[in-house]
């Protein structure tokens, strides 16, 4: 590539604001392998230890020409059994938590025993202008689903609401305390509440579902977030139409990711809610995959010029970059942005 352009965090805090950056502007959720070891270069290393890692995302992410690195910042997880079945996942089977006695013998992991010291360590390394983004260990929807199963999970909520608030709480506590030492941590820029939550055609429990049992934690997490002085970013995929003004009004996130076109195009999105909270990203995964490098970059060129002047979006795909993503049209989307050129 040509050049590495300063980051400059700067510019992601004014997209969250919904103002205009000074500058065209990236936001990604997460790339994959082979595209942190091309773009980290001589940096790429297996080494395991997490500031070694961070470092790994911090060359390849600024390589790329953002203002920022997302990372885990501690190994916090909700352990759960055996989900993929012949290639896939499924949303049911793995269940660990089916009654009471279940719930009081499973393992809670406790966030303060966890090591967070990394997101310390990793200052000295940190390029100048850059941050951490820090995200959870999965969202509470999510690791809920995971420890009782995506149906149970729903007859729960009828049959034993009692239980089900109080594996919600159990979880949702636990991601509260993980944004709280994360954000003690001055690397830290700002924090990814990552949670998903709809199909394509609404969300996963119902409205009032919702409202009840995850909304409350969602509203602390956000609260965590806000006291430690950082943005909060929702980063949750599926058709959420029904509850946005939820997202935007009660649980007051700064910024929304993940957008698909079969569900609402982001330019939509934009015209919509950019004045209400920010825009992230947007470019529509299966779009970034299935067209040309051309198409790729007047698409992406077309969003930035939509946002240019109001402000509030930062560039970047639907969802996520896995492996499967011509390489070629990821750097055709990120070069409308940066100018630089990705091929060598």
């Amino acid at each position: 590539m040509d050049d590495i352009r300063q980051p400059d965090f700067n510019n992601l805090l004014r997209v969250l604001n919904r103002q205009a950056p000074g500058r065209p502007t990236l936001f990604e959720f997460f790339l994959n392998g082979p595209l942190y070891k091309k773009l980290s270069g001589p940096a790429f290393t297996v080494d395991p230890a997490p500031v070694a890692q961070m470092r790994l995302l911090l060359a390849a992410f600024r390589a790329a020409g953002y203002d920022y690195a997302t990372v885990g910042g501690s190994n916090l997880h909700f352990p759960s059994g055996e989900r993929h079945n012949s290639g896939t996942v499924s949303m049911n089977e793995g269940a660990v938590i089916t009654d009471r006695a279940s719930f009081n013998a499973y393992p809670w992991p406790d966030p303060d025993t966890l090591d967070y010291s990394a997101l310390d360590a990793i200052r000295p390394h940190l390029p100048k202008g850059m941050k951490l983004i820090v995200c959870g260990p999965g969202g509470v929807l999510e690791n809920v689903m995971s420890l009782v199963g995506y149906e149970a999970t729903c007859y729960m909520t009828l049959d034993d609401p009692g239980l089900a608030g109080d594996i919600f709480a159990a979880v949702g506590s636990r991601l509260v305390r993980h944004y709280q030492l994360a954000g003690r941590h001055d690397a830290v820029g700002a924090m990814i509440s990552n949670d998903d939550w709809g199909f394509k055609s609404q969300p996963m429990l119902s409205p009032d579902a919702m409202r009840e049992f995850v909304f409350p934690w969602h509203r602390k997490i956000v609260q965590a977030i806000h006291d430690a002085g950082r943005p909060a970013i929702l980063h949750s995929c599926g058709n959420l139409e029904t509850i946005m003004d939820d997202i935007i009004d009660d649980l007051k996130y700064d910024g929304k990711h993940s957008y698909e076109d079969t569900i609402m195009p982001v330019e939509q999105a934009y015209d919509r809610y950019h004045k209400r909270i920010a825009i992230l990203g947007g470019i529509d995964l299966d779009f970034v995959v299935r067209s040309t490098p051309e198409q790729v970059r007047q698409r992406s060129l077309a969003m930035l010029e939509r946002s240019a002047r109001e402000g509030g979006y930062a560039l970047g795909t639907g969802n996520s970059v896995p492996d499967y993503v011509p390489q070629v049209n990821y750097f055709a989307m990120i070069g409308a942005a940066t100018g630089l050129d990705y091929s060598s």
